[in-house]
């Protein structure tokens, strides 16, 4: 199993950026996909996730600015943000969840297959 996060680089602060999560090695319209964020010196934090049925959740900090979305034939996730702020920078993480089990979409520890990370920079 693979996931190949990409998409990441330098925005101004307003901005906007679409961060995409190719995954291969897996049936992918089985799976839940997330997104996650590493900040220098942080904790890794949750985002956003879908579910294999489409349903979405978002971290408050990012409703109504990110929008998460799937597209199985491609067996990718995508990332829209807008309205980019300096908080958002970080590095950011695509993580797959198998359905049909308990899932709790922000911990990071429900999560069976991690991406390596892309990496988005906001400025000021």
């Amino acid at each position: 199993v693979q996931l190949q996060a990409f998409g990441g680089g330098l925005v101004q602060a307003g901005g906007s950026l679409r961060l995409s999560c190719l995954a291969s090695g897996l049936t992918f319209s089985w799976y839940h996909m997330g997104w996650f964020r590493q900040a220098p010196g942080k904790e890794r934090a949750f985002v956003t996730a879908i579910t294999w049925g489409s349903t979405t959740d978002y971290a408050d900090s990012v409703k109504g600015r990110f929008t998460i979305s799937r597209d199985n034939a491609k067996a990718t996730v995508y990332l829209h943000m807008n309205s980019l702020k300096p908080e958002d920078t970080g590095v950011y993480y695509c993580g797959a969840r198998i359905r049909g089990t308990d899932w709790n979409p922000s911990d990071s520890s429900n999560y069976d297959f991690w991406g390596q990370g892309t990496k988005v920079t906001v400025s000021s």
